[in-house]
């Protein structure tokens, strides 16, 4: 199985498990700073976001990171919010059939990107009610980056729940 067949499978997986019992403007302002504390503490030049579709509820901007990556951020989250699947898993489906946003969905880049680094927020009996973006690293980083917080986030442990090396 290639990587990113492995990939796909294991962001399935990901999805599947990391599910919250709720989720509110609290919680979303614990997964932010969850997110800012590893960021920082490794030195991370990453932009944050935290949103309930329609409503950003964290953001923060590091040191090293550009504006850019807000637009990134925004893009991305825009990918979960029409999907509900994370950014870094619709970019690998569509690398593997060959073929694009545009191309398939005639969804604009200016408004959409495929790339790792943002996640539904899944809340038990409810679906996806929102996401979490990281942008500022290769996205294979920024994805993983995401599920090590929920992980913590959620009692979970990362190692388990890790895209392979």
């Amino acid at each position: 199985m290639t990587e990113p067949s492995r990939d796909i499978e294991m962001i399935a997986t990901q999805e599947r498990e990391l599910v919250l019992a709720e989720f509110d403007e609290e919680i979303a302002w614990k997964l932010g700073l969850r997110l800012r504390e590893l960021a920082s503490a490794r030195r991370l030049p990453v932009a944050i976001e935290v949103r309930r579709f329609g409503q950003p509820l964290f953001y923060a901007a590091l040191h090293g990171s550009v504006p850019d990556n807000a637009e990134w951020v925004r893009r991305k989250g825009n990918v979960v919010a029409r999907f509900y699947r994370s950014s870094y898993a619709i970019g690998l489906v569509l690398q593997q059939t060959n073929t694009t946003l545009a191309a398939k969905y005639d969804l604009p880049a200016s408004d959409y990107a495929a790339h790792g680094g943002s996640f539904p927020l899944r809340v038990s009996r409810a679906g996806a009610v929102g996401c979490v973006t990281v942008s500022g690293l290769p996205q294979r980083a920024d994805h993983e980056l995401v599920v090590e917080a929920l992980c913590s986030l959620l009692g979970r442990e990362y190692q388990g729940l890790a895209l392979s090396k």
